[in-house]
């Protein structure tokens, strides 16, 4: 999986991908991230990408030569998809990381400022993807967020890929409590169904306990889940 990244920061994302899964996950070749700074490519003298908006209002908008020409510079792959990250977009979820994990290469607009210069989104036609409902100061922790969840779905990044299986909202349920040792830290013990070997009675407690803790703490998705079970 290949993912381009357009940011103004592209420190903040090349100093993220230097830690921990996603790190693993380059230098196994699983992934491979590369920043591509739309500065670069105005041809404004002062490496200017924004300007005030046309009607007056607050704020700068991005100006549309320097994401163009920036995105006009990536090779693209057939199988391929391009985000902008915005508050306008639909949400990011598990089942738009799955269909996103499908893809060999993601292109990633970030945005700042006031946003984009909406002939960015006539020229490019980006899918737009959101996080959540509420603002940031820019496009890059959304990206980062996107990253990290594709590439928890690829083999080879986890070192057993039955671990995104059994992730939260996997099979339409939050994930199950989990215990290591102590068996016992402050009067709390370990369930004792977890001690006695019995794969059986396990997966049958902990998905006992996913549905227990998803009623209760996201009414709306135990609904769905019943619905579609």
């Amino acid at each position: 999986m290949i993912f381009d990244v357009l940011s103004l920061f592209p420190e903040m994302i090349e100093d993220y991908c230097n830690y921990s899964i996603i790190k693993r996950a380059v230098e196994a070749g699983v992934v491979s991230i590369n920043a591509i700074n739309p500065r670069d490519y105005t041809l404004n003298k002062h490496k200017k990408v924004d300007d005030t908006p046309y009607g007056g209002g607050a704020g700068m908008v991005l100006m549309p030569q320097p994401y163009v020409d920036a995105f006009e510079s990536v090779k693209r792959l057939d199988n391929s998809c391009v985000i902008m990250l915005s508050p306008q977009g639909e949400q990011l979820n598990d089942k738009i990381v799955n269909e996103l994990a499908k893809y060999e290469q993601i292109v990633l607009l970030c945005g700042h400022y006031e946003g984009f210069d909406e002939r960015i989104r006539d020229i490019i036609r980006p899918r737009e993807i959101s996080i959540g409902d509420f603002v940031l100061t820019g496009g890059e922790l959304p990206a980062l967020c996107l990253i990290d969840a594709v590439s928890r779905k690829l083999e080879g990044t986890l070192g057993k890929i039955e671990s995104a299986d059994e992730d939260s909202f996997s099979n339409g349920l939050l994930e199950y409590p989990h215990y290591t040792k102590p068996r016992e830290y402050r009067g709390l013990k370990v369930p004792e169904v977890l001690l006695n070997g019995n794969h059986k009675d396990i997966s049958e407690f902990r998905l006992q306990k996913s549905i227990e803790r998803t009623k209760t703490k996201r009414p709306d998705l135990y609904e769905k889940w019943l619905e579609d079970n």
